[in-house]
């Protein structure tokens, strides 16, 4: 009948949803143990779907959907088999947002899914979450998406429209270019009306979360009726990185779609918050950057992060793909700080494992010109740059070269950092002016700064046999053994020499022919940089966590390799 009724009336259309709601209600207590152990079939999904759109705030959101939605986070494996129930996720959460305290509720129920503890015990609840978040987000751009690829677009999905047939052809999405402003028409917007003082709202304890629930259905009905599409100006948003042909183009989405976007992104935010979800979501959103004011505040955590698995994922998955560090690069179109969050991603990359020729002659070929500006701004970071590049000769041309030293000289910092660069250059000709010994060995408990304070002191350009067996060094110490030209034997047996150390070396030690690694903390992150040294010859990684692939694969890349020692590891 509401649906056939010519007559146009709210109360028709919400009549039979708030009959179906009192039903729902009423036998909530024997749907919910049917759904303890499964999830909800596709039908029930989609009537779930219009329940959170309809009535939000009705407490059969709240006491019948709340421990489905737990359990599918909880136990889903992949959405992709059923959609609806990502669709039912995504509503819900949408419906959370509709009460009265919004994105707290929101925030309690993400945090009632992690759990108390500093470590989340269900491992899939993460991916589920973003994957309902990524979801929702690329859903507000379905028309555009749904224009280049011809797929079936979520409101189709919703409504069963499964076969290609079914489906009207595509409609594209209006993209704006930028244009002069033109001065807008004056209008005058009444205020709201006033909301009738009322009795706090009931307090609802559902297991985990506290919710809001409605009072008075008139009124919320009232307060979330759409205005007509044609009533209020769409807001441009500009956050979904298409290509970079697309980049100088605003999409232009619908009040909702924003609200829906907004949503999902402070979603993102909640989650790089917890720290034993923060490596799984680096890896989850580094193949799939779409700059968006929120998602700032995502990746400066990442940028902030210690560890090597997060911050590496700021770079890009593969190459020719831009990741967050090239987006966020001065001139990068999610650029809006002048570069600050570049220089930030540069720091704890050039603080871990990223000192290297590799990540600096990245930098060279491609941010040359944002490293300059940044370091002409007295950004400390970027003036480290220009000097470590100045200091392995990674630019050659020489209208270059001058050009990065009127930089450095421009500044303070700048100046004053060259001026260090230049002293440890003429340090380093002593260094290796030929003379001195040809072997040495350090004595056991020696230090980083005893093996540099003891290179300092004379010329070693005869050096070819290094021991530094039993000492307390570690990779720190590599940038003062690849200042030893013609040094062919190295011995770290039992030292703290790491993978970072690994990585310079075989960077710039390209005629070394034994390496002694017994006992030391490498493992196949580092070991797999050896691959370069074509000289080595023997090669000692005994009771290193050293695998069998890796062993495999430099022995396939050294040819020279006569003596290996793998005991005591999984390649024995």
């Amino acid at each position: 009948m509401a649906l056939t009724s010519p007559l146009q009336d709210e109360s028709i259309h919400q009549a039979p949803l708030h009959i179906i709601s009192t039903l729902l209600a009423e036998v909530r207590h024997a749907i919910a143990p049917l759904l303890e152990n499964n999830h909800p079939p596709p039908d029930l999904c989609e009537f779930f779907c219009k329940h959170c759109r309809e009535r939000p705030r009705s407490m059969v959101v709240i006491e019948v959907f709340t421990p489905v939605v737990q359990r599918i986070l909880k136990h889903n494996m992949d959405f992709g088999k059923c959609p609806r129930l990502r669709l039912f996720t995504q509503e819900y959460i949408l419906a959370l947002n509709e009460l009265n305290a919004g994105m707290e509720v929101v925030k309690k129920f993400i945090h009632s899914m992690h759990g108390p503890t500093g470590q989340c015990p269900h491992p899939r609840v993460l991916p589920n979450l973003v994957a309902v978040c990524l979801a929702a987000i690329y859903s507000c751009y379905e028309e555009f998406i749904n224009s280049r690829d011809n797929s079936p677009s979520l409101k189709e999905i919703r409504n069963g429209c499964q076969q290609q047939s079914e489906r009207k052809p595509p409609m594209p999405l209006r993209l704006l270019r930028p244009e002069p402003p033109t001065p807008p028409p004056t209008t005058t917007l009444s205020p709201p009306p006033a909301l009738p003082l009322s009795p706090p709202p009931s307090i609802v304890n559902s297991s985990e979360i506290l919710v809001e629930l409605e009072r008075n259905n008139n009124t919320t009905n009232t307060l979330r009726k759409a205005p007509a599409e044609g009533d209020s100006e769409p807001n441009l948003i500009d956050c979904l990185l298409v290509s970079p042909a697309l980049n100088a183009l605003s999409i232009q989405l619908p009040a909702h779609a924003d609200r829906v976007l907004g949503c999902f992104a402070l979603i993102l935010k909640m989650l790089s918050d917890y720290d034993d979800w923060r490596p799984a979501l680096a890896s989850l959103l580094q193949p799939i950057p779409f700059p968006k004011e929120e998602l700032k505040y995502v990746i400066q955590r990442f940028a902030e992060d210690p560890r090597q698995e997060v911050h590496s994922c700021l770079l890009s998955v593969r190459s020719g793909k831009d990741g967050w560090f090239q987006l966020y690069s001065p001139g990068g179109v999610a650029c809006d700080d002048d570069g600050e969050l570049f220089a930030s991603m540069v720091h704890i990359l050039m603080g871990s494992c990223y000192k290297t020729k590799k990540f600096l002659l990245s930098l060279a070929e491609n941010k040359l010109g944002p490293c300059m500006l940044l370091a002409l701004r007295g950004n400390q970071t970027m003036v480290e740059i220009l000097c470590l590049m100045l200091e392995y000769n990674i630019i050659e041309n020489k209208d270059t070269q001058l050009q990065i030293i009127s930089t450095l000289e421009s500044t303070q910092v700048g100046l004053r950092m060259y001026e260090q660069l230049c002293d440890r250059q003429r340090e380093l000709k002593e260094l290796q002016r030929k003379g001195g010994p040809t072997r040495l060995t350090l004595p056991s408990k020696s230090t980083d700064a005893d093996l540099a304070r003891l290179l300092s002191s004379g010329s070693f350009g005869n050096l070819e046999n290094l021991s530094l067996a039993f000492t307390n060094v570690t990779s720190a110490c590599a940038e003062q053994l690849i200042k030893l030209p013609s040094l062919k034997q190295l011995n770290l047996w039992s030292t703290q020499f790491g993978d970072a150390g690994l990585r310079l070396l075989s960077e710039h030690l390209a005629c070394l022919q034994v390496l002694n690694l017994c006992e030391t903390p490498v493992t196949d992150a580092g070991l797999l940089s050896l691959s370069s040294m074509k000289s080595l010859c023997s090669l000692n990684m005994n009771s290193t966590k050293l695998t069998a692939d890796t062993y495999e694969d430099l022995k396939a890349k050294l040819p020279n390799l006569k003596e290996v020692d793998v005991r005591y590891t999984e390649a024995w």
